[in-house]
């Protein structure tokens, strides 16, 4: 059973006009992505972002889901792309939610694997590095991350929610399977 941990309004700036109340029970997104986080020894594979979104955000490999693909076979998928390594033993850890003041809406499943093949690797699209699971760089991360990581980190299922406006986050939502 989901516990709620938080539910915050900012008041930074005013939410989109088409979101009613911000009732995330019947929020719908526009887009279906992944995250996945490889951890091991302590540490976690991070990625330094360098083009799409996020573009100089420290994050994890992830990206949008392919039509007819699973959100696992995008993880897979996206991990390979972005630092050509194939993790393996994955599990779904959480799930985000994402409303933009723009009207940009998005799910994003985050993924745990607790091994991967092959060498991280730069390309086009991300630096990979390893950081200390106990020194996560979140000053460097968009806002919400410092909410719901320590809960990936610690195997808790989790579900957030949060309204941003650009790289501002206005509400936060989130609740963790502590059990």
């Amino acid at each position: 059973m989901f516990k709620v941990m938080s539910s915050t309004s900012l008041p930074t700036a005013p939410l989109p006009a088409n979101w009613p109340n911000h009732d995330w029970s019947v929020w719908q997104p526009q887009q279906e992505c992944v995250l996945c986080f490889i951890i091991q020894d302590g540490r976690v594979l991070l990625i330094e972002k360098k083009s799409g979104f996020g573009k100089g955000k420290i994050n994890g490999p992830g990206g949008k889901v392919d039509p007819g693909e699973t959100t696992l076979a995008a993880a897979i998928r996206e991990t390979v792309e972005e630092v050509c390594v194939t993790p393996t033993d994955l599990s779904e850890a959480g799930e985000l939610r994402f409303q933009f003041a723009d009207g940009y809406a998005m799910r994003c499943r985050v993924f745990r694997a607790n091994g991967f093949t092959g060498t991280p690797t730069e390309t086009d699209e991300a630096k990979p590095f390893w950081a200390e699971a106990d020194a996560i760089p979140f000053d460097a991360m968009w806002q919400d991350d410092r909410y719901w990581f320590p809960a990936l980190l610690e195997r808790h299922p989790f579900l957030a929610c949060f309204a941003f406006d650009g790289d501002t986050m206005l509400t936060k939502h989130l609740e963790i399977d502590a059990a």
